[in-house]
């Protein structure tokens, strides 16, 4: 079986150790969000391909679930000696290694794929990742009025208001500042990467895992090309949204930016059903298998939480079995 999933950093990488788990057969490519990257220290730092490249190759810290088991930070802390550097975003020894391997790579001509490749020949992953585009894309957030640290990295939008990355409004802010919306610098000049497109036309199931549908599955989708080819298949999603909350992290304040409510219902109309075919939703939430909202979209209830391996080795039998379903 050949299996393609579209994956934000968390999230994924846990369902993803599930789907290996329940398919260890299968081949599966993971088509990483890229508009999470950002410059630090003057390296390239990819986070969700790292998060899955280490939660499924080994060596993740399981207790934040990004990040390295057994972390050091000497470098960081000789960094900040000298003042160099943002102090809000924690990078240890092991995974600076990385970022300099990553980096080295680009600055001698290789491409995002190809370094990518490299980095996963030691990890040893199990699946095939494929960063969403080797082109920059950048997710930028738009902020409401509020306050913002004098010395933000942002800057004033065409609208007035002031835009940072991402991963300031994410880490730095944790998202305190509400949203006004996002921009995807460049993602409308960006191309899929090589076997991007190729992954999906040749899946037997497009799988969307619990990851944020605006920032993670949404930007993947913004590269011309992606969600074309994506409609073409069957698609299952998993939903991030448990009781009207998101299980980790606060995609909840990103789809308050967009107008989408924070519900399982929600998200699912957010893609509709030209995108979705199927749509897992927890027990509490299976007031959504009727939601008449939701038609053209097959909708089944199960246990969500990935409180284990075999609870979300559960989780993705069940989406491969409502992916069987509906191919039939």
């Amino acid at each position: 079986m050949r299996i393609t999933v579209l994956a934000g950093g968390v999230g994924a990488a846990r369902f993803l150790r599930g789907l290996k788990a329940e398919a260890p057969d299968a081949d599966i490519t993971v088509i990483g969000n890229t508009g999470d990257d950002i410059i630090l220290f003057g390296l390239h730092v990819s986070p969700d391909l790292d998060t899955v490249m280490y939660t499924l190759g080994g060596g993740i810290s399981e207790e934040q679930g990004w990040g390295r088991a057994d972390e050091t930070f000497t470098v960081l802390k000789e960094l900040a000696a000298y003042h160099t550097g943002p102090d809000w975003f924690s990078l240890g020894d092991r995974d600076f290694a990385t970022h300099i391997t990553r980096t080295s790579m680009l600055s001698e001509g290789a491409s995002l794929s190809a370094a990518t490749a490299v980095l996963c020949q030691r990890s040893q992953p199990g699946v095939t990742l494929i960063p969403m585009s080797d082109d920059p894309v950048e997710t930028h957030v738009i902020l409401q009025d509020g306050p913002v640290l004098p010395e933000s990295t942002g800057s004033l939008g065409s609208t007035g208001r002031r835009t940072v990355h991402f991963q300031e409004w994410w880490v730095r802010l944790h998202a305190a500042v509400p949203a006004a919306g996002f921009v995807l610098a460049g993602a409308e000049d960006a191309a899929p990467a090589p076997g991007v497109l190729e992954a999906i036309d040749g899946a037997d199931v497009v799988l969307f895992p619990p990851s944020n549908p605006v920032v993670s599955v949404g930007t993947i989708l913004a590269v011309p090309g992606i969600a074309d080819a994506v409609r073409a298949k069957t698609v299952v999603g998993v939903s991030p949204i448990i009781g009207g909350a998101p299980v980790r992290g606060m995609a909840d304040a990103c789809l308050a930016a967009i107008g989408v409510p924070a519900t399982a219902q929600a998200v699912a109309a957010h893609y509709g059903p030209g995108l979705l075919n199927g749509w897992l939703v927890d027990e509490q939430d299976k007031a959504a298998v009727d939601a008449p909202e939701l038609a053209g979209i097959t909708v089944r209830a199960l246990p969500l939480y990935m409180s284990s391996l075999p609870a979300t080795a559960a989780i993705a039998r069940g989406a491969l079995d409502l992916a069987q379903e509906l191919r039939a």
